[in-house]
């Protein structure tokens, strides 16, 4: 079996579409939706091609990690709000021509049928390695924990005080940075905004929403506020922003 090799999508643009749809798998469907994300997608692509790494197998794509290069003077009362605002904040800069000086990590998916082997680890180490190499300073990340998902009636102040004895997180997405020696910094309210029609809700999410009124749905991390008299739905997720280390290393095997 051919040995796994890290590179950019530029340098492998023919693993588009189908090579990368596994990946897709493991998202909720009104997550792709997120139009923040949607507009910005060409213009990140274009502006951050070396932040943006494939893990390979062969041909096979097994894990994917996208970055973004912003300002941040270090004080978590000034981080952009979430995954949302990372990315405005990444793409109004570059085209003002700001010079950058922390990387923000948006994204790292792993293959639903590869997870628990580490993979996860390899890509955002990839991305750190490639941020020193930039000559940046800092490495943040707003995670999307993927337990948050069973206890959306639970807060985000609340829920990142959730720990286990051995002092890591209760969640395992959160531990994988942990282990990769990032500390967590604070909630990032409104991450990720996403609104559509009832219509459009009840495709995404498989379900009936018959009265107004705040709905727990597959996948989300909070609720999705309902309003059939205006016919509109809006999730506001709330992640959780994590700082790397650009000298650490793992103190053990990440896992997802």
């Amino acid at each position: 079996m051919p040995k796994s090799t890290v590179v950019t999508t530029s340098e492998r643009p023919d693993l588009t579409g189908s090579a990368l749809a596994p990946l897709r798998d493991g998202w909720p469907t009104f997550v792709l939706h997120d139009p923040v994300s949607n507009t910005h997608r060409r213009a990140v692509a274009e502006y951050f091609p070396r932040f943006d790494v494939l893990l390979l197998d062969g041909d096979e794509v097994l894990a994917r990690a996208t970055a973004v290069a912003l300002r941040w003077d270090g004080d978590v009362a000034t981080l952009p709000e979430g995954y949302d605002g990372a990315l405005v904040a990444a793409v109004t800069e570059h085209e003002s021509g700001v010079e950058p000086d922390t990387l923000c990590i948006v994204a790292a998916t792993v293959r639903p049928d590869r997870t628990g082997g580490g993979l996860a680890g390899t890509v955002l180490t990839a991305l750190r390695e490639r941020a020193a190499d930039a000559g940046l300073r800092r490495v943040v990340v707003p995670v999307r924990p993927t337990l948050k998902a069973s206890y959306p009636l639970t807060s985000m102040p609340d829920f990142l005080r959730w720990t286990r004895d051995d002092g890591l997180h209760l969640d395992p997405w959160v531990r994988t940075h942990q282990r990769l020696g990032a500390t967590i910094l604070a909630p990032a309210p409104r991450s990720m905004v996403v609104s559509g029609t009832v219509a459009q809700w009840e495709e995404w999410t498989g379900m009936a929403f018959p009265r107004t009124g705040r709905y727990v749905v597959p996948g989300g991390l909070d609720l999705v506020e309902i309003d059939r008299e205006r016919d509109r739905g809006v999730y506001e997720e709330t992640n959780l922003w994590m700082r790397h280390g650009l000298g650490d290393h793992p103190t053990g095997g990440p896992r997802l």
